[in-house]
């Protein structure tokens, strides 16, 4: 059984496909959200969701919440007297949602599509899917939350859209997501987010604002720090809640038989919030900027995630775009059922069978290159960019490299993945190394080519031309032991899409046209002709299909005109 699953940082969710919809799986409370905690006691008793909160305030050092947000690092929380990293939480999380759902199918899952934030790095996302498989799931796929929601917003009537921006503002995570639906199919343009913020930094700002009046004789400050950090997060989080509603709320905690309690108007937490809802501008300024969309093309402003709930952030986003967003679809309840509408896509279902999603690549892979200073030195560890982030996936792209020492034997990099000009800073995937002619510097050029699919899958073609010598790479989730036909059907759709787009018959054949065209014309057209045509080889060298396609549709209209006019 194939279900869709929303891990969310605050709450996560569960649903099924069932009688041509997605049908979200209520829990043992008769909740659809489940809170994404966990609390262990010392003799291995566990609590999972609502009553893991409950325990929180009583058994904070055995209890967790957000962990989510250190998925893929090496920190671990003590609980019961037992270290668990964030994957092992996780997977707790997961296994109550499996039994969710055999509780009322009468079937247990084995499959699952997981949601994860499109701005989770290779290491979050193995992590995720490690949580998937301690769970006892096979993850068949790993989609982002944006783009999952952008399904559950699509499929309300399935007409064709212009361009939307999905605005997912969560417990811990934000992501945004420019989307287009035509012809049945729902296309992500570009991605962007912040992996460190979300509601819990609201809760964390509102508790800076409210603690001088709160505590003014330091009454909290002899608790133990996890006691007093619990305390004061669930006030925050029933304080934040309130002032959805009202314009005036109370931040209340209760120290032994003292009340303290502090009130907080929405302006002022609206000013408290304020470096916060900075920092939802320049995600969204990326997206756009990424695919040369702008905003006042974009049809819909569509919110997702329980912290877009808040005033103060729907404010903001309104003042960004200049217009009110779409709240339509349920913020809490639209990644889970984009998941599953993913889910039922993988088991083909007939429902489904005129819906196709195509996504982008969340970040830039490429490989670790040395650069010469201009002063006789080196300067290594430098990121070279291949595959560019928000390129349209599957997708393979080539860049040709140079030697830099006489007589070097070889070539040896490293595999990245992220945005920073130093490697030191991006993800490291792999290395590799190739053998080369003994040549003067600069004499040997080495071709590198990625190939990358929305599975995940990485492969790493360096070809030689000097000596014919090659090297083949594939990256996968060692984690997700895909089997070898699998791997190698993956590849085999890839390997269809190894070839520089100068190659395609399409364009071979309408540089072709141009160039005789060219030669039949003489004066100002041929010069025309001849700017147009380096335009077009411009294009072409950018590996970039959209572009490409505009610039061969503008070329062959250009030649239209040119070869319409009769000489007299």
């Amino acid at each position: 059984m194939l279900i869709g699953i929303d891990l969310g940082t605050t709450n996560s969710a569960a649903a099924i496909w069932r009688d041509g919809e997605a049908q979200l799986v209520p829990n043992a409370l008769g909740d659809l959200l489940t809170p994404s905690a966990v609390s262990i006691a010392r003799d291995g008793q566990v609590w999972i969701g609502r009553a893991a909160l409950d325990r929180l305030a009583t058994s904070p050092d055995d209890t967790a919440t957000s962990f989510k947000r250190r998925m893929g690092t090496a920190a671990s929380t003590r609980l019961g007297g037992k270290d668990y990293g964030a994957e092992d939480l996780s997977a707790l999380v997961l296994e109550a949602l499996v039994k969710d759902v055999e509780a009322l199918t009468g079937e247990k899952p084995t499959e699952a599509v997981i949601t994860v934030p499109a701005y989770f790095n290779d290491r979050q996302r193995k992590a995720t899917r490690r949580a998937g498989e301690l769970a006892g799931l096979t993850v068949r796929r790993l989609i982002n939350e944006p783009t999952a929601a952008a399904l559950a917003f699509g499929l309300q009537d399935k007409g064709d859209r212009e361009p939307f921006l999905v605005f997912d503002l969560g417990g811990g995570t934000f992501d945004v997501s420019v989307v287009e639906m035509f012809d049945g199919i729902i296309e992500v343009r570009a991605s962007a987010g912040d992996n460190r913020l979300g509601g819990d930094d609201f809760d964390e700002a509102l508790i800076a604002h409210v603690l001088p009046r709160l505590d003014p004789d330091e009454r909290l400050t002899a608790l133990p720090a996890d006691h007093r950090d619990t305390l004061l997060k669930r006030a925050a989080e029933i304080c934040r809640r309130a002032l959805t509603t009202a314009a005036e709320a109370e931040f209340t905690v209760v120290v032994g038989d003292s009340r303290l309690t502090a009130s907080v108007t929405e302006a002022a937490f609206e000013t408290a919030c304020e470096p916060l809802l900075r920092r939802l501008r320049e995600p969204v300024v990326r997206a756009l900027r990424d695919c040369a969309i702008d905003a006042a093309e974009l049809s819909e402003i569509v919110l997702v995630g329980g912290a877009t709930r808040m005033p103060v952030v729907r404010r903001a986003i309104t003042r960004l775009f200049g217009r009110f967003p779409n709240s339509s679809v349920h913020p809490d309840h639209a990644v889970a059922l984009g998941a599953t509408i993913q889910a039922g896509l993988a088991a083909r279902d007939a429902a489904l069978d005129e819906i196709r999603i195509t996504d982008v690549c969340p970040f830039t892979l490429g490989i670790e290159v040395a650069e010469q200073d201009g002063h006789g030195g080196l300067q290594r560890g430098l990121f070279s960019p291949i595959i560019e982030r928000n390129t349209p996936v599957p997708v393979s792209r080539v860049n040709t490299y140079s030697t830099l020492a006489d007589n070097q034997k070889k070539l040896e990099f490293g595999i990245y993945q992220g945005e920073a000009r130093e490697v030191r800073n991006n993800v490291k995937l792999g290395d590799m190394t190739i053998p080369v002619p003994p040549r003067p510097a600069g004499a040997i050029s080495v071709e590198v080519r990625f190939s990358y699919d929305s599975s995940g899958l990485l492969e790493i073609d360096v070809h030689v031309p000097e000596n014919g010598a090659s090297r083949n790479l594939v990256i996968v989730d060692e984690e997700d032991r895909p089997d070898r036909k699998d791997i190698e059907k993956r590849r085999a759709a890839l390997a269809a899409l190894k070839h520089h787009p100068r190659e395609e018959a399409a364009n071979v054949a309408l540089i072709a046209r141009a160039e005789r065209c060219y030669e039949d014309h003489i004066g100002d057209v041929r010069q025309a002709i001849g700017h147009w045509i380096t335009q077009f080889l411009g294009a072409l060298d950018s590996q970039d299909p959209r572009r490409i396609a505009d610039a061969g549709a503008m070329l062959g209209s250009r030649l239209d005109e040119v070869e319409s006019v009769t000489p007299l």
